[in-house]
C-alpha cells in the first residue's frame, strides 16, 4: 500500500521563509524527511532472488521490479535503467520504458545515453591514475604546469569554449588553484560561465575555502592535463579507463558507433529531444555511455581495477564540508548556509558527494541534462551499490523514493540534490 502526500505550503522563494529561524527550518525539514519514510520492506519467503540493502534488510527482485514500474506509472517516467550491487557486482539489472517513446522502441541497458555529470566521476579517476602514474600533483598549482600564463593561450575555437581563460588576465587567484580543488568543487568558479551576468569567466571566492559546484573548475583541469600528456581527453580516457574496464560503448565525444543503439531523452510531456552530438570533449559533461558499460566502469572502481586502493580512498575521503541549502540555488533565500545536513557530515570528496549515514560511508554522483538524469551510489563498506541511468525529465521525482525501496538508503540528500517526489509539491 502506498500513501501520497501533498505540501502546498512551503515557498522557498516567498515571504513565508522569513518566519522560520533557523531552528524552526530543521525542525521541519526532519519532520517532512520522517513523513515520507516509507515503512521497511521485509523479503518474503520466495523463489526470487533476494537484494541485500544497506540496513540489513532484503528485498526480493519480483517486489523491486513492481516497485518501480509502479513508480514510474505514477510520475510519468518514459525510461529508467536500475541496477543494484551486492558484494560490489550487479545482482539486479532491469531496463523499463523506452528508448524512444514516439517510436515504440524499447529501453535496454546496451542503448547509448548521454552520461551529463556522471562525467566528473570517471574523470576524477582519470586524474587519480595521472597522479598515480607521477604525471600529477593533486596540490601543485595547475598554473605551475603551463609554460606561460593560462589566460595567453588562444582560444581554440567556437566548439572549444571550455579553452578560453582570457578573463582571467589581471586576476591572481587563479595561481593558487589546484587539481584537488578543481576535483573538489572548490575553485571560486561558477558552474558554467553563461550563468554569470556577463557571461565571463570569474572567480568568486578564495579558491579552496568553500563548495560551489564548477564544470568550469574541471574544465580548467582538462586543460592542463591535455597540456602535460599532450593527449586529448577522450584518447586518455580510452586507454585509462574505458578498455581496462570493458567499456566499449563509451567516449567523451560522440561516436557513429552510439547511433544505432541510441536512447534519446524525453521532456516532462513525453516528447523525445533531438539527439546531440558532442564533437569535443568537455570533462563534467559529455560523456556518451550504457547502462551495462557504466556498470562496468563502478565494479572496475570498486575493484581497484582502475586505481589502487589508496587512490579510491583519497577520492571518497572528505575534502570539504558543504553547509549550502541546496547544491544548486535558485533564489537569493535559497542560497545561503544551513545546517541541515550536518547529521550526515555532508562534504566532497574528489569527484563525489560524501556522507556519513549510520551504516557507513557513502558516495555518490548525479547526472542531469535535457531529457537525462541519472545517479550512482555506492557504500564501500557495505559492498552495497545502486545506478539509476534515465532517459527522462521525470526521473528524479522517484530517486528518493528508488533508493528507499531498492537498498533502505533514507540518508542521501534529497532536498539538497532537489530530488523532490513527484506527490510533493514545494516551491521554490
Amino acid at each position: 500500500m502506498s500513501c501520497r502526500c501533498r505540501l502546498t505550503a512551503f515557498p522557498f522563494g516567498g515571504s513565508l521563509i522569513k518566519k522560520f529561524t533557523a531552528m524552526k527550518f530543521a525542525c521541519f525539514l526532519s519532520a517532512l524527511i520522517v513523513l515520507f519514510a516509507p515503512a521497511k520492506l521485509s523479503a518474503q519467503p520466495s523463489a526470487d532472488a533476494v537484494i541485500q540493502r544497506i540496513d540489513g534488510s532484503a528485498i526480493t527482485t519480483d517486489s523491486l521490479t513492481k516497485k518501480i514500474r509502479q513508480l514510474m506509472h505514477d510520475a510519468k517516467v518514459d525510461g529508467m535503467q536500475v541496477v543494484v550491487f551486492n558484494d560490489d557486482k550487479a545482482v539486479y539489472k532491469q531496463a523499463f520504458g523506452y528508448a524512444n517513446k514516439a517510436q515504440n522502441t524499447p529501453l535496454a541497458t546496451s542503448n547509448s545515453m548521454y552520461g551529463a555529470s556522471l562525467s566528473k566521476a570517471v574523470f576524477s579517476t582519470l586524474v587519480m591514475k595521472l597522479v598515480e602514474q607521477e604525471k600529477l600533483d593533486l596540490d601543485k598549482p595547475l598554473q605551475e604546469y603551463l609554460d606561460r600564463p593560462v589566460y595567453d593561450y588562444p582560444a581554440k575555437g567556437e566548439n572549444y569554449w571550455g579553452s578560453d581563460f582570457s578573463d582571467l588576465k589581471g586576476d591572481t587567484l587563479y595561481q593558487t588553484i589546484t587539481a584537488r580543488m578543481c576535483l573538489s568543487h572548490t575553485t571560486g568558479f561558477a558552474n558554467w560561465r553563461w550563468f554569470e551576468p556577463d557571461q565571463k569567466l570569474h572567480i568568486r571566492f578564495k579558491p579552496g575555502s568553500k563548495f560551489q559546484y564548477s564544470g568550469e573548475g574541471m574544465g580548467y583541469l582538462q586543460f592542463v592535463i591535455e597540456h602535460i600528456t599532450g593527449k586529448r581527453l577522450n584518447d586518455l580516457a580510452q586507454e585509462l579507463i574505458f578498455d581496462p574496464a570493458g567499456m566499449k560503448q563509451s567516449g567523451y565525444i560522440w561516436s557513429d558507433a552510439f547511433g544505432g543503439q541510441i536512447a534519446q531523452g524525453h521532456d516532462t510531456n513525453g516528447k523525445v529531444y533531438p539527439v546531440k552530438k558532442y564533437v569535443v570533449e568537455r570533462a563534467g559533461s559529455t560523456l556518451q555511455t550504457t547502462g551495462d558499460d557504466y556498470i562496468a566502469f563502478l565494479e572496475s572502481l570498486m575493484h581497484n581495477k582502475l586505481v589502487n586502493p589508496a587512490s579510491r580512498k583519497e577520492m571518497f575521503r572528505p575534502q570539504i564540508r558543504i553547509h549550502s541549502m541546496l547544491q544548486f540555488p535558485t533564489s537569493p533565500e535559497n542560497d545561503r548556509d544551513t545546517h541541515q545536513n550536518d547529521h550526515i557530515q555532508l562534504s566532497y570528496g574528489l569527484g563525489w558527494v560524501v556522507f556519513q549515514p549510520p551504516f557507513g560511508p557513502g558516495v555518490f554522483k548525479a547526472g542531469h541534462g535535457d531529457g537525462f538524469q541519472h545517479f550512482s551510489i555506492v557504500f564501500p563498506e557495505k559492498k552495497i551499490a545502486m545506478l539509476i541511468m534515465a532517459n527522462s525529465d521525470n526521473a528524479e521525482s522517484i530517486f528518493k523514493y528508488l533508493l528507499e525501496n531498492a537498498i533502505a538508503d533514507t540518508y542521501t540528500p534529497w532536498f539538497w540534490e532537489k530530488y523532490i517526489p513527484y506527490d510533493v509539491i514545494i516551491k521554490f
